[in-house]
């Protein structure tokens, strides 16, 4: 098929064969699995996996590429969910679900936070993401690549890089490197969160600001004292303090609020 890629979908169509062999062999994929691939594209992905697996679901936005999708044999394996996964339902398909893409990097973030609401029907998922995002959600404390995205996505999933991708393995070629993550549920892993509402908030107002220390970052919301109570020295900068910390600090602020409440 000839098709131009659109800037406003992040389409960036892979192509290498041993990448695509790759991410299929570590997806594991079995043949009575539900699977659900985001963002077909032209099918570099969508073909193999229809070899392996009883019934494949496709989340696609593009009319033009929906069209080409019906176009490929063994229709009757296939549904294809027109619109745009921001707004899908995942609990609208049954059972636990294994989740594969090359997701668009224009809405990768807000996707993978969206994902976590559905954390208890996922087995596990691979997503070719850019590599500077893979290297941030996998990111530990004391670096430059750790912030919320690392905390809220660790506090619900086992990730792993499991594979470097370059640009020329797509058409046409992105600016930045890519790689492959594996992300496997494991909610509890730093410690369980009483509220994940306030998780959240304590993250985005946490590191609102880096540069600054976290006693200036979360100055309206806990005191020195109270850090101190969950093992955080307020003269330290957000990026230095661990992930279970802050799980502690939120329990510590949930039960505050409470308490005035």
């Amino acid at each position: 098929m000839q098709h131009t890629a659109r800037k406003r979908f992040g389409q960036n169509f892979l192509q290498d064969k041993g990448i695509i062999n790759a991410i299929i062999t570590a997806a594991n994929i079995k043949e009575a699995d539900t699977v659900i691939e985001i963002g077909p594209g032209l099918g570099a992905l969508t073909i193999p996996l229809l070899q392996k697996v009883n019934h494949l679901h496709l989340i696609e936005i593009d009319k033009d590429i929906i069209e080409y999708l019906r176009t490929l044999p063994n229709q009757n394996q296939m549904d294809i969910h027109e619109g745009d996964v921001l707004r899908f339902d995942f609990n609208s398909i049954a059972g636990k679900k294994k989740i594969i893409g090359n997701l668009p990097y224009n809405i990768s973030t807000p996707l993978l936070f969206k994902l976590t609401d559905y954390v208890d029907n996922i087995i596990d998922m691979h997503f070719m993401l850019q590599k500077e995002v893979v290297e941030r959600m996998c990111a530990n404390p004391n670096s430059k690549d750790y912030g919320r995205l690392s905390v809220m996505l660790q506090y619900f999933f086992d990730m792993e890089k499991i594979i470097d991708v370059p640009p020329e393995a797509f058409e046409p070629a992105p600016k930045v490197d890519s790689a492959v993550i594996r992300m496997i549920p494991d909610v509890g892993r730093i410690g369980i969160v009483n509220d994940i509402n306030t998780f959240s908030q304590l993250l985005t107002q946490s590191f609102a600001m880096r540069r600054k220390t976290i006693r200036n970052n979360l100055k309206k919301i806990a005191n020195d004292e109270e850090m101190a109570q969950v093992g955080i020295n307020a003269t330290m900068r957000p990026e230095d303090i661990s992930p279970q910390n802050y799980v502690k600090l939120s329990n510590l602020l949930n039960e505050k609020a409470k308490n005035q409440g």
